[in-house]
């Protein structure tokens, strides 16, 4: 019997065949899936940050940021019998969230994490099946 398996922001988890793992309300933060279909198991983190900053992650929030979820997912998922080469991803959200009036990267917080999390992704020679990013959400008038 199959469960859905909540990511909630900041989280991180793996799971195989027949579990579903999903994550709901991403706006700017990022939905980054890594599955690996031989071993039928795959691992989505709700990345909300493109990098941890100075301080870093605490090791309970490392989904929180690309460069801090992106290798912990590879990690755990190697540690669950997946292959590094096999792994695929699809990376949905990364939408223009807030319009401030000066010109800086906090307005561009859904691009940033677009472009951290392609970029990751390309490093570790990870194939890009699916994306679905930015766009625009604006309040409800």
């Amino acid at each position: 019997m199959s469960r859905l398996i909540q990511v909630r922001m900041g989280e991180l988890k793996i799971s195989g065949s027949p579990d579903f793992l999903g994550c709901t309300g991403l706006g700017s933060c990022f939905g980054l899936i890594l599955y690996d279909a031989k071993k039928k198991m795959g691992g989505l983190a709700h990345i909300i940050l493109p990098e941890a900053g100075r301080n870093g992650n605490s090791p309970d929030k490392l989904g929180k940021s690309a460069d801090t979820a992106i290798p912990k997912l590879i990690e755990d998922l190697c540690q669950g019998g997946a292959k590094p080469n096999r792994l695929w991803a699809k990376i949905t959200g990364g939408a223009h969230m807030f319009s401030f009036d000066t010109d800086n990267d906090i307005g561009r917080i859904g691009e940033r994490n677009t472009e951290k999390v392609r970029e990751i992704l390309k490093e570790k020679k990870i194939s890009l099946k699916g994306i679905d990013c930015g766009g625009e959400i604006r309040p409800y008038n």
